[in-house]
């Protein structure tokens, strides 16, 4: 793993941390100088592609990245602020589409976004 590769995967640990390429490329300047926005956008495309990061897209511009690519959820939005958090609801949203629904496909994945207002919006 190269130094950049390493900075990009840095950046992107944690739990709820949904960061758009341009805040990704910030926080990795600021651990490594030389980094490009090239090299960031180019690592996170590769991290999409082998499963290790997830790209979430919601209401705004740019897609976030979700380093919480091994474990099943489904994500809660602020419609005002746009903040990101992982949520994990009881019961499997792929098992609750029932036979009728389901028009003949097999399905293989949900994503399910649930939309709302923060706190801290909300307060102000």
């Amino acid at each position: 793993m190269t130094a950049q590769r390493r900075v990009v995967a840095e950046v992107l640990d944690g739990d709820h941390v949904h960061l758009t390429a341009d805040e990704v490329h910030a926080l990795a300047v600021a651990k490594l100088p030389e980094i490009s926005r090239a090299t960031v956008y180019n690592t996170l495309g590769e991290l999409v592609t082998l499963g290790e990061v997830l790209e979430v897209s919601t209401d705004r511009r740019a897609k976030r990245y979700d380093p919480n690519a091994h474990r099943p959820h489904q994500h809660l939005v602020c419609a005002r602020c746009g903040a990101i958090r992982d949520v994990h609801p009881a019961g499997n949203p792929l098992a609750d589409l029932p036979d009728t629904e389901r028009f003949g496909f097999t399905v293989s994945a949900v994503e399910v976004t649930y939309r709302g207002v923060c706190p801290s919006c909300a307060a102000a």
